[in-house]
């Protein structure tokens, strides 16, 4: 498996009638010359703004078919860029064909718990995107409700920055603005409601919007992944310390314990280091799901 950083981008696979239009960190995008998108979700995995030389194994089949669930189950709040799963052979099972959206140029982001970058924030402020929270919050504590906390949409290898909902409206527009904070929170209830009951707390999410070719709002790019959410385990949860979770924390804690410095190149991970962190992916979608995978 060779290797390539946050500046680097590894070559996409050739799919006999799709033209390759672009590769992001982890997804490749094709086109067959209509309005339709082939969105590809390889088993690349990154870290700290880097793309790390090791994948994970059907890190990108999971990651495709999680969120199949989730659109489905979300569709009657808002609809989807979704037209079909049914693809070429050689991305059986990564990829679906999607309708282009005109995307927002920011990151949605829900959040009901604080930990991360919002914990701190928190610490400077006691509050978060300029919503003003309850003192003596904890690391993993939970929020009086949930957040909208938006972000930059950072180029490859920068990072998202967190931005207040003023700021938010200036990029977007006013109207948009308040009506992506009230979808991204009702999706983020509702899901968060039907993972708790699974046993499974979903700590916070981001969401990506576009305007479909009606001008209408449209959930698009994945949903409620290890990848763009925070998953954690209800019964080990306790607010206080870092909490036991379904996403890449694993990998990320043992990047940080390895003594790369985060600049250069990334190391190769250990199977150890991915074992454990495909299981932890697998474990997620059957947990969510209600499916072996």
């Amino acid at each position: 498996m060779s290797g390539f950083g946050a500046a680097g981008a590894p070559p996409a696979p050739f799919i006999d009638g799709w033209k390759h239009l672009r590769t992001g960190k982890v997804r490749d995008l094709y086109t067959n010359g209509s309005d339709e998108i082939l969105l590809v979700a390889s088993d690349r995995i990154s870290a700290f703004d880097w793309v790390l030389p090791t994948t994970i194994p059907n890190k990108g089949a999971i990651l495709t078919q999680l969120s199949l669930f989730w659109f489905e189950l979300l569709e009657d709040i808002l609809p989807n860029h979704i037209i079909s799963d049914e693809v070429p052979a050689a991305v059986a099972d990564r990829a679906v064909i999607v309708a282009p959206l005109q995307m927002f140029a920011i990151e949605c982001v829900a959040r009901g718990y604080l930990t991360g970058s919002g914990l701190t924030e928190y610490k400077q402020s006691q509050s978060l995107c300029r919503n003003p929270l309850p003192a003596g919050l904890l690391d993993g504590s939970e929020l009086p409700e949930s957040i909208f906390t938006p972000a930059t949409k950072a180029e490859v290898g920068d990072h998202d920055i967190n931005i207040d909902f003023e700021s938010a409206a200036k990029i977007v527009g006013e109207e948009e603005a308040h009506e992506l904070k009230r979808v991204t929170l009702k999706l983020y209830d509702t899901a968060a409601e039907f993972a708790r009951e699974r046993g499974i707390i979903l700590a916070d999410t981001k969401f990506e919007f576009g305007l479909d070719s009606q001008g209408l709002i449209t959930l698009g790019d994945e949903a409620l992944t290890p990848d763009s959410s925070r998953f954690w385990e209800l019964d080990s949860w306790s607010p206080g310390k870092q909490q036991p979770s379904f996403d890449k924390q694993f990998l990320r804690d043992w990047l940080t314990q390895s003594g790369w410095d985060k600049k250069s190149p990334p190391p190769e991970l250990p199977d150890e280091i991915v074992e454990k962190t495909a299981q932890r992916y697998e474990e997620a979608f059957e947990r969510l799901t209600g499916n072996k995978f």
